[in-house]
């Protein structure tokens, strides 16, 4: 591995300008005015596929972004890897709130600011320049290599499940990599083995036809902003815990040594607190923060509207009132279970003086790995190579649906190698990457595809 490994130092300087001028294409995927730009940054990525030995690429389109494959398969005898990415990024709104234009890459103190510098173009970028290096130095790969790199990650990947399901043969691999997390902290490396899983709804209340004068008709009308206040106050107890019916049922609880390990990470709640700008945590009583947010459900208002929200004052008697809901779910439950569950209990506490509506946006199952597979060992192999520290194991509040899709179709564990950092704004103004995760993420990437192709010979 050391002529791998000194071709990769060899190039850190043209790595950079290879992401930055990956960075300075402005690929907003829910953007209409930026579809040419989602093009360029599909056609950026099979240049550098190619350029890194990866010549059978193509760009397939969709009804939405195009989607990007490529593959090297130089030999059935070789175990076979699939890299999975995405080159959209977020909106960069409020642009006033960048210290440098989201899409002019700037580097200050090691890290390199711009819009998906973490998220994820950078992240990609990592397993490409490892191929590069092998294919540079020993003119072949130690795995057969498969990339699937979208464009729609960031609005939901409508089009990636019918494409992985048209293409399942030609996709077939022993695991999939993707690199789209963040390691615990920083200085301490660590791999993401589960997902929270996700059910979305959205709740109207409907009372008169029309807005009413609140003085002139306060006091026997029903008032939806009022009543559904009163529905979502009704989900949660004074401990934190979901009060809808049989909510819990599925749950799979955690286990001894997880909460053991998880109490051993270097957590500080003092600081997470000073972080966030709170004086106190609140949550389900009975478990630990990291608990909360890495192995528990719960349900979230993620937005509200009613009535008069403009300045001064209007004496309004609301007609309408309308708020998102969402419910981070753990293994086992099942989002759309959860949704019918969470309906059936909207209507149960409604009063007949409203009309309630409940809408299911979308959901996605929840994901965990099994810590004992080959391709989570080596993993861990890797990370410890490429960052000179034994990683930890962690789970992520978030859900990435598409895992649990790639676990249902190809029949693969999925392995998650997170190279940022926690406080990278990712989704916020001055995203930002560390380039030494950067540089470690590509050495890493290497070690693993080194490591899972001799775990393959073994196994042969």
């Amino acid at each position: 591995m050391n002529e791998v490994i000194g071709y990769i130092v060899k190039n850190h300087d043209r790595y950079l300008e290879e992401l930055e001028s990956f960075l300075r294409i402005p690929s907003i995927s829910t953007d209409p005015e930026h579809k040419a730009d989602m093009v360029k940054a599909a056609e950026f990525v099979v240049e550098q596929l190619r350029a890194a030995g990866i010549q059978d690429c193509e760009i397939v389109p969709t009804e939405g972004h195009p989607i990007v494959y490529g593959e090297r398969v130089d030999s059935p005898d070789k175990p076979t890897v699939l890299v999975y990415g995405h080159y959209d990024v977020q909106p960069v709104d409020p642009l006033d709130l960048w210290t440098t234009p989201p899409f002019e890459p700037t580097v200050r103190n090691g890290k390199l600011f711009a819009r998906g510098a973490s998220d994820d173009k950078g992240q990609l970028l990592t397993h490409i320049k490892s191929a590069e290096a092998f294919n540079k130095t020993r003119g072949s790969l130690p795995v057969n290599l498969k990339f699937v790199l979208e464009g729609e990650e960031e609005i939901g990947s409508a089009h990636l499940e019918g494409f992985l399901r048209e293409n399942v043969e030609r996709l077939a691999a022993d695991t999939v990599v993707i690199s789209d997390t963040a390691l615990f902290a920083e200085g301490v490396p660590s791999i993401c083995y589960g997902l929270r899983g996700l059910a979305y709804l959205q709740i109207d209340v409907t009372g008169p036809k029309a807005d009413l004068h609140s003085g002139s008709f306060g006091g026997p009308v029903a008032n939806p902003a009022f009543v559904l206040a009163e529905i979502l106050a009704s989900m949660k107890d004074s401990n934190g815990r979901i009060t809808i019916p049989h909510f819990y049922d599925d749950v799979v609880e955690l286990t001894v040594e997880e909460r053991k390990a998880w109490a051993g990470l270097p957590f500080d709640r003092d600081a997470y607190m000073a972080e966030l700008g709170v004086d106190d945590l609140n949550g389900e009583a009975g478990f630990t923060p990291l608990e909360q947010v890495w192995a528990r459900p719960t349900l979230e208002v993620n937005g509200l509207v009613s009535g008069f929200t403009g300045k001064g004052a209007k004496t309004v008697l609301p007609s309408k009132a309308m708020a998102k809901v969402s419910m981070r779910l753990v293994p086992n439950q099942d989002p759309d279970k959860i949704a019918k569950l969470f309906e059936e209990y909207v209507r149960s506490v409604a009063p007949k003086s409203v009309h309630v509506q409940v809408q299911d946006l979308h959901g996605g199952q929840a994901w965990v790995a099994d810590l004992s597979h080959p391709a989570l060992v080596t993993a861990a192999e890797a990370i410890e190579k490429g960052f000179g520290k034994r990683p930890v194991f962690q789970r992520e509040g978030g859900s990435i649906p598409i895992v649990a899709t790639f676990t249902e179709l190809l029949k693969a564990p999925t392995v998650l190698l997170g190279f940022g950092l926690p406080d990278e704004n990712a989704h916020a103004p001055n995203e930002n990457f560390d380039l030494g995760n950067f540089y470690r993420g590509i050495q890493s990437s290497a070690y693993f595809f080194e490591l899972f192709g001799e775990a393959g010979k073994r196994a042969s």
